[in-house]
C-alpha cells in the first residue's frame, strides 16, 4: 500500500524542485523528506528520483506517480471535507499562510476569536510572500492563503485554487514632518520624480507597483534605500532618509515624526484575497476561517 504522507513528500519535491525546498514547505528536515521518498521507492519497487548535478529530479516513474497520486490526494481531501460538513464540525489542523502585514493587521486579530469559538480547530500560521503562498496552497501544503496584488500587477492563480476577495488596502506616502510634502493634502507621482524612496527589494510585488505608478511621468522612482519590512521603512523615513509608500493594513502607529499623505493618479491600492483549493470548498473549518477573515 502506498504511503500517503510519502506521496505528499514526493509531490512537494516535484513542486519545489528540490528536497530542501520540499522540506521547507512541509516543515520537515531534508533528511526526513529523503527517507519518505526512499520508503515510497521501496513500496513501489521503482526509482522515483535521480541525481542531476547537486540536485534531484523526478524520474518518469516519479512524475507518473505524482500526476496520478494528485487525483487520489484531491479525492481524499474532498471526501474529508464532505464528511466534516455532514457532521457540522469545525475541527482538525488548518494551515494558513499570509504576508507579513496581513498577519499583523488581519490574521492575528481573528486567531484568538477562532480558537475561542472552535476549540477543536488547530490553526497554524505561516508568514510567506504572496507568490510562495500561491504555490503552497496549490500544492496542498497549506489550506488557506492570504495574498495581495496591486492594481495592474498580475498574480497568477491556478485553476484549482479559488480566490475570495477580502479587502482593498490603500497605501499612503509616509514622509517626515519636516519634509515640505508633509504640508500637502495629496500628491501624485508627478510630484515625486526627484524624491528619494525607501522601497521593497527588486522583484517584489510592491516594488513592481512603485515602478508601474510612475508610468506616464517620463521617469522612474529614485530608490535610495531598500528594505523588505514596512516597519523598517517607517524607521528610515523617521531618520530623514527618504519617503516610503506604506499600506494601511497592519501599519504601525506613525507617531509625532511621521505624516501620511494621500496619493492620487493613480491611488495605490492592494487587493487582498484569500485562497483555498476547490477540494476544500465543503470544509467547515475553511468556511469558518474565510468568514472570520471577511468580517475582519
Amino acid at each position: 500500500m502506498i504511503d500517503l504522507e510519502a506521496l505528499r513528500a514526493l509531490r512537494a519535491v516535484a513542486t519545489h524542485g528540490s528536497v530542501v525546498g520540499a522540506a521547507g514547505a512541509l516543515g520537515f528536515t531534508p533528511s526526513a523528506v529523503s527517507q519518505q521518498v526512499k520508503r515510497l521507492e521501496r513500496q513501489t519497487g521503482v526509482p522515483l528520483l535521480e541525481r542531476v548535478g547537486r540536485g534531484v529530479m523526478l524520474t518518469g516513474h516519479g512524475r507518473h506517480l505524482v500526476d496520478a497520486g494528485e487525483r487520489v490526494l484531491d479525492d481524499l481531501e474532498a471526501l474529508e471535507a464532505g464528511l466534516q460538513q455532514r457532521a457540522g464540525v469545525v475541527t482538525g489542523r488548518l494551515r494558513l499562510a499570509a504576508f507579513s502585514t496581513a498577519v499583523r493587521g488581519l490574521v492575528a486579530p481573528i486567531a484568538r476569536r477562532l480558537r475561542d469559538a472552535h476549540p477543536d480547530l488547530d490553526l497554524v500560521l505561516d508568514e510567506r510572500e504572496p507568490w510562495d503562498t500561491v504555490d503552497l496552497v496549490a500544492a496542498g501544503h497549506v489550506e488557506i492563503g492570504v495574498v495581495h496584488r496591486w492594481g495592474g500587477v498580475a498574480l497568477a492563480v491556478p485553476e484549482h485554487v479559488v480566490r475570495t476577495p477580502l479587502a482593498d488596502d490603500v497605501a499612503d506616502l509616509i514622509v517626515h514632518r519636516d519634509d515640505p510634502l508633509a504640508a500637502r493634502r495629496r500628491v501624485s507621482p508627478h510630484d515625486l520624480r526627484e524624491t528619494p524612496w525607501i522601497a521593497t527589494p527588486e522583484g517584489s510585488i510592491c516594488r513592481q507597483w512603485l515602478h508601474r505608478m510612475y508610468d506616464g511621468t517620463g521617469g522612474v522612482p529614485r530608490i535610495a534605500h531598500t528594505s523588505a519590512e514596512f516597519d523598517s521603512h517607517l524607521a528610515l523615513v523617521r531618520a530623514g532618509l527618504g519617503v516610503a509608500l506604506v499600506p494601511r493594513l497592519g501599519r504601525a502607529p506613525l507617531g509625532a515624526d511621521l505624516v501620511a499623505v494621500e496619493v492620487v493618479d493613480p491611488v495605490p491600492v492592494r487587493l487582498v484575497d484569500a485562497l483555498h483549493r476547490r477540494t476544500m470548498a465543503e470544509s467547515p473549518a475553511v468556511a469558518a476561517v474565510l468568514r472570520a477573515l471577511a468580517e475582519a
